[in-house]
């Protein structure tokens, strides 16, 4: 269910998600482009990215900006940044969504392995708003919006290297927010509890787990994508102008 909220603000703003083709992400494009925003998505899906932008482009008259990179790639991750600022101007609203939960034993985690997934699971987050940077302290404004989650709060045993890097998003969302808080640039981060995208219900969710979760929320709904939408048009907005180096936890009240 889509936000009834309007935020005016976010109007014609430049906004680029990161992992949009999908899950939590394709929500994201969907609900800023429904605000008349300028979306850019990155994601290295190119069939349901595609599909995304068709189904938009049919049912609100708007067809997002879909920018194939795979974010392990630095310099193919500062492209599409510059992809995205030369079709829709500089960007003043980033959502680093784009994650991998894949589980993992501690017995089973190589170097490399350790490597692969704080690459994808925690550095793109500084390298993008790197590259967004100078455009916001261009415009004297703007709002980096970091997803992290609730499973390093939860102790969650079964992926250890992904749960040290949503901490990590944590700390580096407070840092950042030090930062370029000067600028007029405000840094959060949203940690989702379990929400029920295709990838958790065709891999991990069975009836008995999504039950026994969801009496332990205050909530007692399942969440699904569309629960993240509003909280982050708050945060891209001038509504939370002085909202900054914050962490604000969606899971129904499962914490």
């Amino acid at each position: 269910m889509m936000p009834s909220a309007k935020f005016p603000d976010l109007e014609n703003a430049s906004v680029l998600i990161t992992g949009g083709g999908s899950g939590i992400g394709a929500a994201l494009v969907e609900g800023f482009a429904r605000q008349g925003a300028k979306v850019a998505f990155i994601d290295i899906t190119r069939e349901t990215s595609l599909a995304l932008c068709d189904r938009l482009e049919s049912s609100i008259c708007t067809r997002p900006l879909f920018l194939k990179a795979d974010l392990r790639d630095i310099e193919a991750l500062r492209a599409a940044v510059s992809a995205a600022a030369k079709a829709h101007g500089p960007v003043t609203v980033l959502i680093n969504n784009a994650a991998l939960d894949d589980r993992h034993a501690v017995e089973d985690v190589t170097p490399d392995y350790w490597d692969a997934n704080q690459a994808l699971n925690l550095r793109p987050h500084f390298f993008t708003a790197q590259a967004v940077m100078p455009g916001m302290k261009q415009a004297g404004r703007g709002s980096i919006i970091n997803f992290t989650s609730t499973s390093f709060l939860i102790n969650h045993p079964d992926m250890p290297s992904y749960t040290a890097a949503k901490a990590g998003i944590v700390g580096l969302t407070k840092g950042l927010a030090g930062y370029l808080g000067p600028h007029g640039i405000r840094v959060n981060a949203v940690a989702p509890g379990w929400v029920m995208t295709d990838r958790q219900r065709e891999r991990w969710v069975t009836p008995e787990t999504l039950a026994a979760h969801v009496a332990k929320q205050c909530i007692r709904e399942a969440m699904v994508p569309e629960d993240l939408i509003g909280t982050c048009l708050f945060l891209a907005s001038d509504a939370s102008r002085m909202l900054t180096a914050q962490t604000l936890i969606v899971d129904g009240g499962y914490l």
